[in-house]
């Protein structure tokens, strides 16, 4: 049996919905866990004391899921535009009050979808060629875009149960020979979202990194097999002497470390995983001192949060503060090791945060200073 051969007639309301179906649902599930990375990076401050440390995992999938839904969406956005594109061009422009609604809704939904997967895209490859910050403009311009949503399916809810289904009324009103075609643009649209899903989450899923051929990390490139995104030198960080290293403790009760005596303190090992922003995530066996032993010494309270300093120059997160379920996790560290051995200059030495449930960002490297909050 011949396949279907696709015409390019398919710009009609059934052919509209089911990709409007999938890429509602790929921009719903993208918007959920865009707002679960951005509390947790920069939480109010009556938000950061409750902040979960639990799943350990947390954070390794939602923000994965983050990322391959917003990939997901890239090709179901093109082939929801090619379907409506005519439309956009209707004259009049406006017929009534209604007909306004949905023209503005489109308008700020197409823009701001745009807008948001490709500065998204981007930012995965850290690059940013825009002169504004990225994280509050694209924060921003995520509820902007729920609402032009939220706004578009209210107004073009009679279409879309008109034509949810091959069952639904307006359905077989519709041109039987457009049938066979219309079934092989969405294999086609499935076909599409499912390669660059599947070259693209092998750098967070990492049983099919075997295939992460496009995704801008592969899990097991870097210093001691795992990815970094600031390296030292772009930290300003330069040749730490370890006879020189110490570590202040601010709190009740002050104290300071060498590294020698950081060392010869009980040390604990956690396997968790790093998981950034951009998409990609590994776990890892770290080996420290526990963040509970050094604020216990310290004489801090059980409720007190801590804010750790690094010794990096540059960046808007070389100070960093850790809500109370953070801090005082057994499974949060203060770590010396990775997977056995010292972590490297990339990698934070002499010393590095690593806690459960919490984006890369906030696991500071090249840690000088734990001040009891």
């Amino acid at each position: 049996m011949r396949p279907p051969v696709f015409k390019g007639r398919l710009h009609d309301a059934r052919t509209a919905t089911s990709i409007g179906r999938l890429l509602g649902v790929a921009i719903a599930i993208c918007f959920g866990t865009g707002l679960i990375s951005h509390y947790l990076q920069h939480p109010p401050g009556w938000l950061a004391d409750y902040l979960p440390s639990r799943p350990s995992w947390g954070y390794r999938l939602t923000q994965g899921l983050h990322v391959a839904s917003g990939i997901a969406a890239i090709p179901l956005l093109l082939a929801k535009l090619w379907t409506v594109y005519p439309r956009l061009f209707a004259w009049p422009p406006v017929r009534s009050v209604r007909h306004a609604l949905e023209r503005l809704s489109v308008a700020v939904l197409v823009a701001g979808a745009v807008f948001e997967l490709l500065t998204g895209l981007l930012n995965t490859v850290q690059w940013y060629p825009w002169p504004f910050s990225f994280v509050p403009v694209h924060f921003a311009v995520a509820w902007l875009l729920a609402g032009a949503l939220t706004l578009h399916v209210a107004v073009k809810y009679p279409d879309i149960k008109e034509h949810w289904s091959r069952k639904s009324p307006g359905t077989p009103a519709l041109p039987a020979a457009d049938g066979p075609d219309r079934r092989s643009f969405l294999t086609g649209v499935t076909a599409a979202v499912g390669a660059v899903t599947l070259t693209t989450v092998g750098q967070s899923f990492t049983p099919l990194k075997t295939f992460d051929v496009l995704a801008p990390r592969h899990p097991d490139h870097g210093p001691q097999s795992l990815p970094v995104n600031k390296t030292a030198a772009a930290a300003g960080v330069g040749q730490v002497d370890p006879a020189a290293y110490l570590l202040t403790v601010d709190g009740p009760r002050p104290y300071t470390l060498t590294l020698a005596e950081l060392s010869a303190i009980t040390q604990h090992a956690s396997v968790l995983p790093i998981a950034c922003v951009e998409g990609w995530s590994k776990s890892a066996r770290w080996t420290g001192v526990r963040m509970t032993d050094l604020l216990r010494r310290a004489g801090a309270p059980p409720d007190a949060r801590v804010r750790v300093t690094s010794l990096e120059k540059y960046g808007s997160y070389r100070v960093m503060e850790m809500g109370r379920e953070y801090a005082h996790d057994p499974l949060t560290l203060l770590a010396l090791t990775l997977n056995g051995q010292p972590l490297t200059p990339d990698h934070g030495y002499p010393a590095r945060i690593i806690a459960p449930n919490r984006p890369g960002v906030l696991q500071t490297k090249w840690v000088t200073r734990l001040e009891v909050l």
